[in-house]
């Protein structure tokens, strides 16, 4: 069957519009993320239960984006049979929708989790929980607009940072031991804060695989280096073997 130009042209466009879409969905996805981490952060700084249910509830949203984004995949991969540079485009979108969801879970987990911690008395060590909430909220946004603009670059410096989030992770995991070892009445409550910490050690990590993947879109190769990690809280030397 012979196709016209303008019916190449016309498949051309309906094409570009198809993977408009679901780029555009994966924007939406990342905000929605985004403002979830934010909030979820806010309740546990305001001890807001009420504000905290409903970032739990509003996890569902997430979730059906990523259904969407999901079956889009199917069906452009089975219509269009893509191949080199589009066919890497629909396999990165398919992998940053499934990122930003967990986003989106470990968001949800530190609501979750806020809602426990406020039937304790205040912790001291809430307040550092923020400074690392900012740092992974900065590199999902650094990986999201590199996405949206193909910046490999900027990938590449936002992948290079998790290393700084997972320090800072390590050095607040080491101040809520020594804080439960002192008084044994915070040991509930920080354990609550080691997990809404490793929530947000894990969001970096996720915000990686996307720059990961950003990278491969761009380039068609695999980042060359390995990534250095910063979190060590799993050999913290806390009893000498000696």
């Amino acid at each position: 069957m012979n196709v016209t130009p303008q019916t190449h042209d016309h498949i051309v466009k309906s094409y570009d519009d198809e993977l408009k879409r679901l780029t555009g969905e994966l924007q939406r996805m990342g905000q929605l993320a985004l403002a979830q981490l934010e909030a979820a952060v806010d309740a546990v700084i305001a001890r807001d239960s009420h504000a905290a249910s409903k970032i739990v509830h509003n996890d569902a949203t997430i979730d059906a984006l990523e259904h969407e984004v999901s079956h889009d995949v199917v069906r452009l991969l089975a219509l269009r049979q893509p191949m080199a540079r589009d066919l890497r485009e629909i396999l990165a979108a398919l992998r940053i929708a499934t990122d930003i969801e967990r986003i989106g879970d470990y968001a949800a987990n530190v609501a979750k989790r806020s809602i426990v911690l406020n039937q304790s008395a205040p912790v001291q060590l809430v307040t550092a929980l923020p400074r690392l909430a900012r740092l992974a909220q900065s590199l999902v946004e650094d990986v999201l607009d590199a996405y949206r603009t193909y910046d490999a670059n900027q990938a590449l410096d936002a992948w290079a940072r998790d290393e700084e989030l997972d320090e800072q992770y390590t050095g607040l995991f080491r101040e809520l031991l020594t804080y439960m070892m002192e008084d044994p009445r915070n040991i509930t409550p920080c354990t609550h804060l080691l997990f809404m910490a490793k929530n947000l050690e894990r969001i970096g990590d996720h915000a990686t695989n996307i720059a990961e993947n950003v990278y491969f879109l761009v380039h068609g190769t695999q980042i060359a280096q390995a990534r250095r990690k910063g979190d060590t809280t799993s050999v913290l030397p806390l009893d000498d073997p000696r």
